[in-house]
């Protein structure tokens, strides 16, 4: 391999035999064989996830290009989660890193590793045993967020025109639609709570919308991220479907388990400040 070629690092794990092995397997967003790095200090074990890519396509310029490139950009997160999943599969504790995580070369990556040594040793224990679990919250395709000007009914329908009759209908649909879309988003709210009686963590994300949402029908209104425990998730499934059922109007969808993308390589304190 070109001394010239990057280093493309795609998680922070200890080092096992078991974790040493799958690595040895795998290939990565450019088809490139993926192999542990370590640090100069040894103990406890931690290594970086790394294979060495091409400055062509990852150096600062291309990068920015191939990631606004929606098709590369989808094959590079398939690649790059692959690799995480695969290392997830074989049992380690893993720290998955933001996606085109480049380093000029591998001194310059086991520096990273070495300056964050604690903080990544920190996130790794309290991860180790925990997946990720998305739940997302869907209204029914006919319940619709409420109109900001939208009026209560008050008009009896008799002795109207049919032009002022049409008017009152709409307002009384509206009611409907408003009572509807507040029984929801309340049966929602309970839900989440539920939801986090039976995780450790949750991360908020922002509710999808327009090409985001996919396919999926209705409006979605809760998009969060949860850390169970490996022992806990078929409890947590179960807690959250049975909490979801008979509410109409609403509708879950469960994804995962998933390495904790959500949870890991959050900013550690004062580091925006740090000189």
């Amino acid at each position: 391999m070109s001394d010239t070629n990057l280093v493309y690092a795609y998680a922070v794990l200890r080092r096992t035999p078991e974790a040493a092995a799958a690595t040895a397997r795998l290939r990565g967003v450019a088809g490139e064989p993926i192999h542990l790095i370590d640090p100069a200090v040894t103990s406890p074990p931690l290594a970086f996830a790394v294979g060495h890519v091409p400055p062509a396509d990852y150096d600062d310029a291309p990068l920015r290009a191939h990631l606004d490139d929606l098709d590369r950009l989808e094959a590079t997160v398939r690649s790059h989660h692959a690799v995480v999943a695969a290392l997830v599969a074989s049992g380690a504790a893993v720290l998955p890193l933001r996606l085109a995580t480049v380093y000029r070369d591998e001194d310059t990556a086991r520096q990273a590793l070495d300056t964050r040594r604690g903080y990544f040793l920190s996130l790794l224990d309290r991860l180790t045993g925990h997946v990720e679990l998305g739940v997302k919250i869907y209204a029914a395709p006919d319940i619709t967020p409420p109109e900001a000007d939208a009026e209560p009914p008050q008009d009896p329908l008799t002795g109207l025109g049919v032009g002022r009759a049409y008017q009152v209908i709409r307002r009384r649909r509206q009611r409907r639609n408003e009572e509807a879309w507040r029984a929801v988003t309340q049966a929602a709210a309970r839900l989440t709570d539920t939801a986090g009686t039976l995780a450790v963590d949750r991360v908020t994300h922002t509710p999808e919308r327009g090409s985001l949402a996919g396919t999926a029908p209705g409006t979605n209104i809760g998009n969060d991220a949860y850390l169970v425990p490996k022992d806990r998730v078929t409890a947590f499934r179960t807690g959250i479907l049975t909490a979801a059922q008979g509410v109409p109007g609403l509708r879950v969808e469960i994804t995962g388990p998933w390495a904790p993308y959500s949870f890991a390589l959050q900013p550690e304190p004062h580091e925006e400040t740090a000189a």
